[in-house]
């Protein structure tokens, strides 16, 4: 026998068997893709109606700008490089028409509303500047513009109230650098090692103490990443009121502690030796401990949701369906995402769920610090809602939708990715019950609910915006917040007012508050509101008279004005409150849907206060008014810069008015209060930091309605639990071994900056 045939033979035997391996990996081995299958969609009402709600397209706001160049009369300049003596395009948004306009072309047959803008100028080349809305239409070819101004807020909105355009801030960072620093030289080279392009500003608001102020602390930080929690100690107050750029100047400087005159007078203090210096260690351009770059390898991929059947919701422009959910959605350039014609089983619910602001008031013993509060609303929620980025800020899988925005500019921004829409297993049963008496038995549904979300990035901090819907008919509004925390310089009595975060770091105490405007429409458009709560009785036992029970009992009361549903922010509030309709359900119950507020608020800044009715709708966890068109919305944006006179009050919409039997708005105020601490280096996370309120069925439906949902589970010990006809369970195998179809990564983030 030839000694090298084994050899041979086992040569040839791994060959046939490599070969054997590659055919079957190629035939049976590799896992199918995902397949859509055909998902069962009730009718909710057509998509043409939706677009009654839709946000201007990119073309309807170019229109709209060409109108307004047109048929203005005045010559309107690039916002963008705008001076404030100049006349400008500020913003532009769809005006949704009135709710009475829509319910009869929703509802009773009635023609369309025709379709316009609402635009924003500033006029700053006029004998008396002042700040102009107008309603342009109709869309898409506009013949018409109305001057609303004064319908809208009872007279002339004053320019000092004008929210700051970018070119603003720009001027203000040339005149820092230009003439403001220049007084300085030998401090700024000496101490921050100033070479025009190693500091950051940040902003304070309100601009003043007083109508008509437009002077602002400008608070140095490095610029490094995250330099928000990198401050040097020097900040610089300047007067910009005038509109004469040149007449700007600054007012005051403080440094460490010590308050100047102005940058001169800091510089001969220093040179003079007679000031306290705190030398900042100069940080990486990375931003050394406030750099998001991951500290770890990379390890296990994830956890990550897919759809092995593909999407069971769809989105058809503007409008949304789920598991017998449908509404309409949009971004307002100043409030962000919104809700329109809710509806569940194709009744409506709610005809609009809106964000309305988000407000932070902070402490601090530097002066930019102690004098921040911040409205964001004023600078555009919607305005700076950011793209998302997949597999991160929603599942990689989720539906993404552009949007687009006119601020700042007179051609319209489009942002990709802004707006998600997914739907998410919360990995927990929605309800379910195990039977181990009598008879044995399972059923359960898991909790499987559509998110649409929004992001908006406003300085240091990111809101992450969701509605979510779920099986059962309810419906959460749900703000996390996450970023950067705000930070003075670490100096004197600063642990009165925060944590150190770092060595020159102070973490400054804040509240958030975030107001909602939901306006319910249950059974109609007609409601009243009720509160059921709980009170013990003592009671003899009638079985035993000489022994006493306590027993829980239900209490209910119609609140019947204005005045009675106005639920101060620490007041205890009932623990059942809700909508009522004219309906009743099977069982002789008011039809109604129930709000259920999840919020640890600070304290609200004292009434006292000179600014306080600016935020008045802070004072109330819940207010229920009469809805009208004259009060939109809890503020305005020209409240952040006069709030001294606010144009907006919302403490004046209770007045104590009947709201029995009317069309009525619920507005929600939640929040938190922050304390920065060290692990919100480098940012702030989202974990206990979510608060927002729930709308829940109560007595709407003669029994929970998901019991007709398609994910419903139920075997008993009799049955064939392991198959597929008796459990759809046992199906994933077969339905969810599949490869979902991943798109490559992309992200438009960084792009037209």
């Amino acid at each position: 026998m030839n000694p090298k045939l084994p050899y041979v033979l086992l040569v040839g035997a791994a060959v046939i068997i490599f070969i054997l391996s590659c055919m079957l990996l190629s035939k049976g081995g590799r896992l199918p893709s995902c397949e859509s299958q055909p998902g069962v969609v009730e009718k909710t009402g057509s998509m043409s109606q939706s677009l009654v709600f839709a946000d201007l397209t990119a073309e309807e706001m170019s229109q709209v700008v060409r109108y307004l160049q047109e048929h203005l009369g005045v010559p309107l300049v690039e916002a963008s490089r705008a001076k404030p003596s100049e006349n400008c395009i500020a913003w532009v948004d769809v005006q949704v028409p009135a709710k009475a306009e829509v319910l009869r072309f929703l509802d009773g047959g009635g023609a369309r509303p025709p379709r316009e803008a609402l635009a924003v100028l500033y006029f700053g080349n006029q004998p008396e500047p002042n700040i102009t809305e107008y309603v342009v239409g109709p869309l898409p070819a506009p013949v018409y513009h109305q001057d609303v101004t004064v319908q809208r807020y009872g007279g002339k909105v004053p320019y000092h109230r004008r929210p700051m355009l970018g070119s603003e801030y720009e001027q203000l960072r040339v005149f820092l650098e230009s003439k403001a620093f220049a007084a300085a030289p030998t401090f700024l080279r000496e101490v921050l090692e100033y070479d025009r392009t190693n500091v950051a500003f940040q902003t304070t608001v309100p601009h003043g103490f007083q109508s008509g102020d437009r002077v602002t602390w400008f608070v140095v930080f490095q610029n490094v990443s995250g330099f928000f929690v990198h401050p040097v100690g020097l900040e610089v107050l300047v007067d910009h009121s005038s509109l004469d750029t040149s007449q700007w100047a600054v007012s005051r400087v403080f440094y460490n502690g010590q308050y100047y005159r102005d940058m001169a007078q800091l510089e001969s203090a220093y040179v003079q030796g007679r000031i306290s210096v705190e030398k900042v260690r100069k940080a990486a351009w990375d931003g050394d401990f406030s750099s998001m770059k991951p500290r770890a390898p990379r390890a296990a991929l994830f956890p990550v949701q897919f759809e092995p059947q593909g999407p069971r919701y769809s989105v058809r422009r503007n409008q949304v369906l789920f598991q017998g959910w449908s509404f309409a959605f949009g971004m307002s350039v100043s409030t962000g995402l919104r809700l329109f014609d809710i509806r569940h089983k194709g009744e409506r619910v709610a005809y609009e769920i809106s964000v309305q602001e988000a407000l932070s008031v902070y402490g601090s013993n530097c002066p930019g610090g102690m004098s921040t509060r911040y409205m964001d609303g004023s600078c555009g929620l919607g305005r700076y809602t950011s793209p998302l980025v997949p597999g991160v800020d929603c599942p990689y899988l989720a539906t993404y939708v552009d949007t687009h925005s006119l601020s700042d500019s007179l051609r319209p921004r489009k942002r990709k990715a802004s707006i998600c829409i997914f739907e998410h297993n919360l990995g927990s049963p929605l309800r379910r019950h195990y039977s181990n008496l009598q008879s044995l038995y399972y059923g359960g549904l898991v909790n499987s609910a559509l998110v649409i979300r929004s992001i908006a990035t406003v300085g240091n901090y990111d809101y992450v915006w969701d509605f979510i819907f779920y099986q059962n008919g309810a419906i959460e509004g749900k703000v996390q917040a996450t970023g950067y925390p705000s930070s003075s310089f670490l100096h004197g009595d600063g642990l009165r007012y925060g944590n150190r975060l770092w060595e020159h770091t102070l973490g400054t105490i804040h509240t958030q508050f975030f107001n909602y405007k939901v306006d319910l429409d249950v059974g109609g458009v007609k409601n009243s509101l009720v509160a059921h709560d709980m009170a013990f009785e003592m009671t003899r036992a009638p079985w035993s008279p000489e022994q006493q029970i306590e027993r829980p009992r239900l209490t209910k009361k119609v609140l019947d004005t204005e005045d009675q549903a106005a639920f101060r922010l620490q007041s205890k509030i009932p623990r059942y409150i809700y909508f009522a309709a004219n309906s009743k359900n099977k069982w002789g119950h008011q039809r109604g849907y129930r709000i259920q507020i999840t919020s640890f608020a600070g304290d609200h800044i004292p009434e006292a206060s000179s600014m306080e009715r600016a935020i008045s709708w802070a004072r109330y966890q819940l207010a229920v008014t009469r809805r009208k068109e004259e009060e939109p919305t809890s503020t305005s944006i020209y409240n952040q810069n006069d709030p001294w006179t606010p144009t907006v009050t919302f403490a004046d919409f209770i007045n104590n008015e009947t709201i029995t039997n009317e069309d009525l708005v619920a507005w929600i105020t939640t929040g938190f209060l922050h304390i920065p601490h060290s692990e919100d280096i480098p940012n702030t996370v989202t974990v206990g930091n979510s608060v927002g309120f729930l709308l829940r069925p109560y007595n709407y439906y003669d029994l929970d309605p998901s019991i007709y949902s398609h994910d419903g589970v139920f075997f008993t010990s009799q049955q064939d639990f392991t198959a597929c006809e008796i459990n759809p369970l046992a199906c994933l195998p077969k339905t969810a071994s599949c490869l979902p179809n991943f798109p490559p990564f992309t992200y438009d983030g960084f792009r037209n900056m």
